[in-house]
């Protein structure tokens, strides 16, 4: 149980979870990050944490277009899906509080992005490009991996991705132990980020 590892709440101290939720308030917290960075396992968990709900940006762009994303690119294109994820992004967020993942590409884009930062907190799970390649080889379902070398595709979007993920309000290092252990560490660091001393600045 992921409960035994937490250190439990001195005698009169809020809960970190109660403390987290008290000072999101109608915000959500939108996990960014590549393929295989831990975006939906680590938000389901972390969302089961804090009592919020879990969504993922991917699945509900495939129930509102009713096709899978490898058949809305190959059908209608990237550029057209990233409109589509826009959309269905901007509807999640207006119905927060809740965790969010999202797509990897989601978050480069610059009116998602701005609209994440402004009505969420954006945390970056960030993680190596051995991890990355070790868990997204697990799983098909990944069209911009569809090429002669996956693991050159994804060191390219790597360094293009990072220095945009890096505009995110949080990053937590998304590495090989258990997803209890990195929801830890992303309620630590959101608990750091949210705590008192950026209530005392507002």
């Amino acid at each position: 149980m992921s409960v035994a590892m937490n250190e439990p709440a001195a005698p009169g101290e809020e809960p970190i979870e109660a403390r987290i939720r008290r000072a999101l308030g109608a915000r959500s917290i939108v996990l960014v990050g590549l393929m295989g960075a831990g975006k939906s396992t680590v938000g389901r968990r972390l969302a089961q944490r804090l009592g919020l709900i879990f969504k993922d940006a991917d699945i509900e762009i495939e129930a509102a277009a009713g096709l899978t994303i490898p058949d809305i690119f190959a059908i209608y294109g990237e550029p057209s899906f990233r409109d589509g994820e826009e959309r269905v992004i901007a509807r999640l967020l207006r119905a927060g509080p809740m965790v969010l993942a999202t797509g990897g590409g989601a978050f480069m884009r610059d009116s998602t992005r701005g609209r994440i930062i402004e009505l969420g907190v954006s945390i970056w799970l960030k993680a190596e490009l051995d991890v990355l390649m070790r868990r997204v080889r697990k799983r098909g379902n990944r069209p911009l991996l569809e090429t002669e070398d996956p693991e050159a595709t994804m060191r390219a979007l790597m360094e293009a991705r990072h220095p945009v993920y890096a505009q995110s309000q949080i990053m937590v290092l998304s590495r090989d132990v258990a997803h209890d252990r990195v929801v830890q560490d992303v309620l630590e660091a959101l608990d750091a980020y949210l705590g008192p001393p950026a209530v005392a600045a507002q």
